[in-house]
């Protein structure tokens, strides 16, 4: 089915109109996230931590717990957090205003009404300044409409991702929103161990193991402070600064060390999908013929 490209599919996302939504909603997000990473087998590059873009928000997709399996998702429609077991039970509390404090108290409830609870590292990650869950009264915020916008953007991208990934043989990642960094992501690997990487953590030295190019979104969050589409490679090869990419409106920041094409300019071409497409396609190529990948043996015609 071809996929349809207007405007009016892709809303607005203005960061300064909704940063403290999603700052409290990436502290949620990892509350769950982190149930995940304690329940589900590590997988390489930690394919088991991310959430999945779903037709009403973010789940976690089926965890396993016992004999049993559970699966949590942020409902972004009618705004709830909602619990599902394979056994038949069910549980759900509303997202609202409410301190990171008060939702992960109610989360650890809820969980343990299911018989289901979970011992995680009760701290966030990759935030400027993390505060324990439990301790946590500054962020409190959840603009309804601005959350159901940011999932609709999540849709999207979500779908154009996807057809991109699809041009792709070699190993793949899926389509996944990553809690930590707050961004839906997908990678592609070339086949080849990469070098040690400088200054890496337990994390960073699983991530990037391997020689790879990855592409995503993320809403602004982390000082950015606009919503954008970016690409990478890891390790980045020389020259890969000065490649000319189109759209015009793409550039490499360099104090990112990445590709960016901003969302306003997505939003505001007249085939959005096309334009980030393009984008897609565009930056993979330049970082892959720098680095030596072997294309032909790695991808399929992308008729």
């Amino acid at each position: 089915m071809e996929m349809m490209s207007s405007r009016a599919q892709w809303p607005e996302l203005r960061w300064e109109e909704w940063s403290a939504t999603a700052e409290t909603l990436q502290l949620w997000t990892q509350i769950v996230g982190k149930t995940r990473l304690a329940l589900c087998p590590l997988q390489a590059q930690w394919w088991n931590v991310p959430l999945y873009v779903s037709a009403r928000g973010l789940s976690t997709a089926a965890m396993p717990y016992g004999e049993e399996f559970l699966e949590i998702e942020f409902d972004f429609v009618s705004h709830a957090l909602r619990f599902r077991t394979s056994a038949g039970a069910d549980a759900s509390f509303p997202l609202q205003a409410q301190s990171v404090a008060d939702f992960y108290a109610r989360y650890l409830k809820t969980l343990a009404v299911l018989g289901m609870p979970v011992a995680m590292y009760a701290t966030p990650v990759e935030v400027a300044h993390p505060i324990p869950f439990a301790q946590d009264e500054e962020h409190a915020s959840y603009d309804a409409e601005a959350a159901h916008r940011f999932w609709r953007v999540l849709l999207r991208a979500d779908q154009v991702l996807q057809r991109f990934s699809s041009r792709f043989v070699g190993k793949v990642s899926p389509v996944h929103f990553f809690w930590g960094s707050f961004d839906l992501a997908v990678t592609r690997f070339s086949g080849r161990k990469a070098p040690p990487r400088e200054g890496a953590d337990r994390i960073t030295r699983e991530a990037y193991s391997q020689e790879v190019i990855s592409a995503g979104f993320w809403p602004g969050n982390g000082g950015y402070g606009k919503a954008a589409f970016y690409c990478y490679a890891a390790p980045a090869p020389e020259g890969l600064e000065s490649a000319a990419i189109q759209p015009s409106r793409a550039k490499f920041d360099h104090g990112l060390g990445e590709f960016i094409l901003l969302y306003d300019d997505v939003v505001k071409a007249d085939s959005p999908d096309d334009v980030l497409m393009d984008f897609l396609q565009r930056t993979y190529e330049a970082a892959a013929d720098l680095a030596g990948w072997d294309r032909k043996a790695l991808e399929r015609d992308s008729g």
